[in-house]
């Protein structure tokens, strides 16, 4: 098997996918050092593949590459591709259509977290959301269930600490920042709380800024790694539904509350499925988990 070092540096480079990967895999065959001694012209044959890419590619240093991955990795990153997974692959992200290319985590990855629910939201929810969400959160905790989210203010943060609120709970927060670069800030130490029961990853490099184009596309993470996604309140712009809208998708089942947000009401409108504002609703998340294997 190839360096998987040089995957990692080619999976780093801006705008290289999974997808782009393969393309480069189909033309080259599976051999890096062919991909990073090619010439622009010949990195462009394969679709996908821009200038812009090429460069990038052309770009690579692997020198500097194994300086920053020694680096994380004494920080207790761990790192994984999905072109040569190993068992720290989330193995329910690549059974979806974009995999991330790398994943950078710190905590450990357990084959017990495929049993996995991802709950989304508004960064400012209204009383009763934030409620359903502590209670939900916990009771899925408590039912042996790992919650998924985004570390963002409001619905997923409170997701997190409801999960950690019950002993052995455990949570995973996927990050639209580098893992050594949490966002926000004030949730710094609660993505060490998940890190010690759970894991918080990215698919950026772990140094990296967030970015608006990082938090929209963590979202498809967050429901790939999930059975189910569970949306609690949301506008009808809001950044949840960008994860509803991955989950639909990846053929996870979605779920809300017959709240009047407007992300609600279209959920709703468009085939999501209802819970009840009294959370007797673990028995129909079983059975659409028991009809999603």
């Amino acid at each position: 098997m190839s360096d998987p070092t040089l995957w990692i540096a080619l999976g780093m480079v801006e705008h290289i996918g999974s997808r782009t990967l393969w393309a480069l895999i189909r033309h080259f065959g599976d051999d890096p050092d062919a991909i990073l001694a090619a010439s622009a012209a010949q990195l462009q044959q394969v679709p996908g593949v821009g200038p812009k890419i090429a460069r990038g590619i052309q770009a690579v240093d692997l020198r500097q590459v194994r300086r920053a991955l020694a680096g994380w990795q004494a920080a207790g990153i761990s790192i994984v591709t999905s072109i040569h997974p190993d068992e720290l692959y989330p193995p329910r992200l690549l059974s979806t259509d974009d995999p991330p290319a790398t994943l950078f985590m710190r905590g450990a990855w357990q084959p017990q977290f495929d049993r996995a629910v991802g709950i989304v939201g508004t960064r400012s929810p209204s009383a009763p959301a934030a409620q359903l969400t502590r209670e939900l959160s916990a009771r899925l905790a408590q039912a042996g269930f790992v919650v998924v989210s985004g570390l963002a203010r409001g619905v997923d943060t409170l997701a997190h600490e409801g999960a950690l609120s019950v002993e052995d709970g455990h949570t995973i927060a996927v990050l639209g920042s580098g893992v050594l670069n949490i966002y926000p800030q004030e949730n710094h130490t609660l993505a060490m709380d998940i890190a010690g029961r759970g894991v918080i990853m990215s698919e950026v490099r772990p140094d990296a800024a967030p970015a608006s184009t990082r938090l929209v596309a963590r979202n498809r993470i967050i429901s790939g790694l999930s059975r189910a996604l569970i949306v609690v309140e949301t506008d009808i712009d809001g950044g949840a539904m960008h994860a509803a809208r991955f989950a639909q998708r990846q053929g996870r089942p979605v779920f809300t509350f017959d709240l009047k947000a407007g992300g609600n009401r279209a959920l709703l409108a468009n085939g999501a499925r209802k819970l009840e504002p009294d959370l007797k609703t673990l028995d129909f998340i079983g059975d659409a988990l028991e009809k999603e294997r």
